[in-house]
């Protein structure tokens, strides 16, 4: 790889070194582990960006036309949206603190679509509109109850050493 000389005519191939093909892309490789947007990733990035933008559309049309219709089910299916939104920023970025952001955010995510789920079933009186995460996420093919389960076992997988990688070693390049 190619030295990178500093001001003072050193050079600095520490940092040379540290530069990965993905770094000039402006993706990190995960040390120890496999990238958060890449193989299953890619398709997990890709259902949590379309579940942002349906979810924030969804929730923004429904708040500014018809709020008081129901507004516990409409602020439900907004925060849903900026989960989906965080979920789908860490998979993109990676690194480290992405995917612990990623885990807390599925995890969030996971409790919130049971939890709206057993009070749609429970009372159904106090969502007079559908959620993102009503009924288990039945008017989305029950996707908002899958997703989070599939990203947290991806996180888990991504989050493990390459194998062949020693524990705490970094990946090959």
């Amino acid at each position: 790889m190619a030295e990178d000389s500093t001001a003072d005519g050193t050079e600095d191939t520490a940092m040379a070194q540290r530069q990965t093909p993905d770094a000039a892309a402006g993706t990190t490789a995960e040390p120890g582990g496999t990238r958060l947007g890449q193989g299953p990733g890619r398709l997990l990035l890709w259902f949590y960006g379309v579940f942002t933008v349906a979810a924030l559309s969804r929730s923004i049309v429904q708040i500014s036309t018809k709020f008081s219709d129901a507004p516990l089910a409409y602020l439900l299916s907004l925060a849903a949206g900026v989960v989906y939104a965080v979920i789908t920023v860490a998979l993109w970025r990676g690194g480290e603190q992405a995917r612990k952001v990623a885990l807390v955010s599925c995890s969030a995510e996971l409790l919130g679509v049971i939890a709206v789920g057993v009070l749609t079933l429970a009372d159904s009186s106090a969502f007079p509109d559908q959620t993102v995460w009503s009924d288990f996420g039945v008017g989305y093919v029950f996707l908002p109850l899958i997703l989070p389960v599939m990203g947290l076992l991806w996180l888990r997988r991504a989050g493990r050493p390459e194998s062949g990688t020693p524990e705490g070693a970094a990946p090959r390049p």
